[in-house]
């Protein structure tokens, strides 16, 4: 807890709203007490008090000393259970929908901006095709096909004798084989499915507050349902993909139909009513998404029936054949237009549900892969299984595919940044397609390294791809990408030994300023060697975007050659160079059998990480902050990524400061740090302008422009981050020149408002030792604002700046508000209020 804060010039009721940052935190550190009391909320987030502080709200006259403080946690949101370390299976997904929120900011017609969005979703869709052809790859091509189709390899392999060819049996057919083995990746897919449609509920189904709600409308309303407003459609229809290019575009105070006491302006993207609720772009995705599952399996088990009917000359499955792969193309269209259709509608809270796309098209798809599975089990007497399936052909045209798609993003994502260019926009407005990029290699690495570890079981002694095993083996595309994984890693040494040079050339150079902010010290060489080493270590994040494009041109040209070598030579590495020099025959030796070990290594470390952290708690929390940063952006692209965690925070927070204000007429600080800074900032936005003026924003190690102002800036650039300072009555932010997270917003003074940022706190606060600090100070870097006495100043400052408190409401007024009925008062929550510590 931080010191407390001398009272207020004005007096009255005042109230300071903590919200943690990455890593979660506890009520009872965040309060200083061992003894909480949760306010409101539940076991995943809540807001809590210290027991004495339970009542605050009815005797403001006791808190003359300082705001009554509160802590918003919201750490389960995150890393609550072992079972959300599965979400690292999910990584790629998760990676893809960041591509979307990283587009330039821009101005202009907003045709670009929704040919961005649409490009994203395409790639996003494509990482599914891709996770569905591996799981075919491993079930179908590699057990049911190749090892059941030899005898050497299924009679090492008792649970597959049922499917062997050798032995005969009813499974023995190849399309039966296939049939059956359909069933793990339609499961998968399922899976997937339920999952995405699980955690919507659990988590961003909250329906964020409306004009109506926040000024005293009836608690829970959110005005008229958008489902039976038949004139909000055209308007949505004109929202598509975030709406205007430029960020902002005619917003609302609420949704359709909603009273507003203010005229429509321009509003930044984080203040629309319906950005943190993106029910109906979620479910047309995931119903998208899941049926391209379906269709990718029924390809795979239709497709090898009717390749064989063609050569066999049975006209009646023949012709079958052909139709049911004409029927499976088109519903593929379907499936990419629908993808390509519609973006995220904003401006309106759109709480409507495309009942056609999301009921019919999942269960068409399932409807053809049962019908294809019906096709391929007929019986076919004559037909043996021999090599593969094309499986080579799936895998290089969605590598192709996505690589055509990434290059269209990087040329749209140019025009965007030209329009609008900003010295501190990350990658010159490239971070979206090198994010895009470093999404599909990592998933292609992920689905390649499974593929290869099962074809090296299954294969027994002996090496996938090379000649005279019991199998085939994977497609000989894995196993190239997989051999340029050692060459990358090589390439990346020279940049990580230049940045490490750079890095102790910049501590030495930092060794005399470091001296300069403590002028009455002594001078002590090793303190101020490593006062200024973690400096210099610091300023390591603001080069990640260099390193990040070194690693997309490499990966981008390694791809292109693996893809070329594979499609020209058709076979692995080793055996494309076979006849070759020796120390070329010899490197690519190496290169694959090196690179195969890396991918297994790597999915081991997955599933060995994920078993561990549900297990162990520091573990799990450490997947935490993975997720806390990069699940704060609504689902948008892809439908199972891990869910949107700020869809239901921001909602929380919003209805704390809205309900809070409204029931006491008191002024409130919501006080952020780290990644609670981009929490408050965005509740914030959602605010209408009569609370907003009764709220002061103080953030400290945020991220909101050293990480999201670069890498979003369409969203958090510098004109979103000015506008906010503008409708802000008061926000002051803290920063040290050691914290390699947080950061100054570089926000200037406007008019009557001074400058945003106060100059950076001395860390350590105390050089060496003194009467008052005899031990040595620690470098704090990222952590312990609060414990600077610079906190307690601007909390105090903030809170005297707010305008004075309004008079109290008569009992039952703040109601609406969704506030206690008594003058606004919180009560404890039944059991809840018993003492969490």
């Amino acid at each position: 807890m931080s010191p407390a804060t001398p009272a207020p010039d004005s007096g009255g009721a005042a109230l300071e709203l903590l919200v943690h940052g990455v890593g979660g935190a506890t009520p009872q550190d965040m309060l200083d007490d061992p003894r909480t009391v949760r306010i409101t909320g539940d076991a995943t987030a809540a807001v809590y008090r210290r027991p004495e502080d339970a009542d605050a709200d009815h005797h403001p006259e006791r808190y003359e000393n300082g705001p009554v403080p509160e802590a918003y946690c919201w750490s389960n949101l995150t890393s609550g259970n072992g079972a959300r370390a599965l979400w690292l299976l999910l990584l790629p997904f998760m990676v893809v929908n960041l591509a979307h929120w990283m587009r330039p900011t821009t101005k202009g017609p907003a045709r670009a901006v929704r040919f961005y969005g649409m490009l994203v979703r395409l790639v996003a869709l494509s990482l599914t095709v891709m996770l569905t052809a591996a799981a075919c790859e491993v079930a179908l091509d590699l057990t049911a096909w190749q090892c059941a189709g030899s005898a050497d390899c299924a009679a090492d392999r008792s649970w597959l004798g049922f499917l062997s060819a050798a032995e005969g049996g009813w499974w023995a057919q190849p399309g039966r084989r296939l049939s059956l083995a359909a069933l793990v990746p339609a499961g998968l897919v399922g899976l997937l499915w339920y999952l995405s449609n699980r955690t919507w509920s659990a988590y961003e189904s909250q329906r964020p507050p409306s004009a109506v709600t926040v000024t005293g409308g009836t608690a829970g309303s959110a005005g008229p349902d958008p489902e039976k407003d038949p004139a909000s459609e055209a308007e949505q229809a004109r929202d598509e993909d975030a709406g205007q290019a430029s960020g902002t575009g005619p917003g609302r105070d609420a949704e359709r139909g909603a009273e507003s006491d203010a005229p429509a302006a321009v509003r930044p993207a984080l203040g629309r009513p319906g950005f943190w609720y993106g029910r109906r772009i979620v479910a047309r995705l995931r119903a998208a998404h899941t049926g391209a599952g379906f269709l990718v399996i029924a390809a795979a088990v239709a497709g090898a029936a009717a390749r064989h009917d063609r050569r066999a000359d049975v006209p009646a499955l023949e012709v079958a054949g052909w139709a049911l792969e004409s029927v499976l193309v088109a519903a593929g269209a379907v499936v990419v237009a629908v993808v390509f259709r519609r973006g995220r509608s904003e401006k309106v809270l759109d709480n409507r549900i495309d009942h056609a796309v999301v009921t019919w098209l999942p269960g068409l798809s399932l409807g053809l892969l049962a019908l294809s599975m019906l096709y391929a089990s007929w019986s076919r007497p004559g037909w043996a299984s021999h090599g593969t399936l094309p499986g080579d052909t799936a895998f290089r045209v969605i590598v192709l595919a996505q690589g055509g798609l990434i290059v269209a993003l990087a040329v749209t994502a140019h025009v965007l940044y030209r329009r609008v260019r900003h010295s501190r926009t990350a990658m010159y407005g490239m971070a979206g397609p090198a994010v895009a990029l470093l999404a599909c290699a990592l998933g292609g690495v992920m689905t390649g390294g499974v593929a290869q570890r099962v074809a090296d079981w299954l294969d027994g002694p002996g090496t996938p791809g090379v000649s005279g095993g019991p199998i085939v083996g994977p497609p000989v595309l894995l196993s190239w990408q997989a051999s340029v994984i050692p060459v990358l890693l090589f390439l990346l040494l020279a940049p990580l030994a230049a940045l490490g040079v750079r890095t102790w050339r910049s501590a030495r150079a930092l060794a005399g300023r470091v001296e300069e902010d403590y002028p009455a010290e002594r001078p002590d060489e090793v303190r101020t060697r490593r006062i200024a080493g973690t400096r210099a270590r610091a300023e390591l994040t603001d080069a990640a975007p260099a390193l990040i494009g070194i690693v997309c041109v490499a990966t981008l040209l390694l791809g292109a050659g693996a893809v070329a070598g594979a499609w020209m030579s058709g076979d692995v590495p080793s055996e494309a160079f076979h006849r070759a020099h020796p120390v070329v025959e010899a490197a690519a030796e190496t290169a694959q059998a090196l690179g195969s070990w890396l991918i297994g290594l790597g999915f081991i470390l997955f599933v060995t990480w994920g078993r561990r952290a549900y297990r162990d708690a520091s573990a799990r929390r450490t997947i935490g902050i993975l997720w806390d940063v990069g699940t704060f952006w609504p689902r948008a692209a892809h439908p199972f990524a891990p869910p949107c965690y700020a869809e239901r925070a921001v909602p929380d927070l919003t209805w704390r400061m809205a309900s809070w204000t409204a029931g006491t007429g008191g002024r409130l600080v919501i006080s952020g740090h780290s990644q609670g800074s981009v929490l408050a900032a965005a509740a914030v936005w959602q605010l209408p302008p009569h609370t907003r003026r009764r709220v002061a924003l103080l953030t400290y190690g945020s991220p909101l422009e050293r990480l999201y102002g670069r890498w979003f800036p369409a969203y958090f650039g510098a004109a979103p981050l000015r506008a906010l300072h503008q409708e802000l009555h008061c926000w002051r932010n803290l920063w040290r020149h050691t914290d390699p997270i947080g950061g100054p917003v570089r926000v200037p003074a406007e008019a009557d408002k001074p400058e945003v940022d106060r100059e950076a706190l001395k860390d350590p606060v105390v050089y060496g030792r003194t009467d008052r600090h005899p031990l040595p100070e620690p470098i704090l870097g990222h952590s312990d604002y609060q414990a600077d006495p610079a906190f307690a100043q601007e909390r105090e400052e903030l809170l005297n700046r707010l305008p004075p408190p309004l008079p109290r409401q008569r009992a039952g007024a703040g109601a609406g508000a969704g506030v206690g009925a008594e003058g606004g008062a919180l009560r404890p929550q039944g059991s809840s209020g018993r003492s969490s510590g």
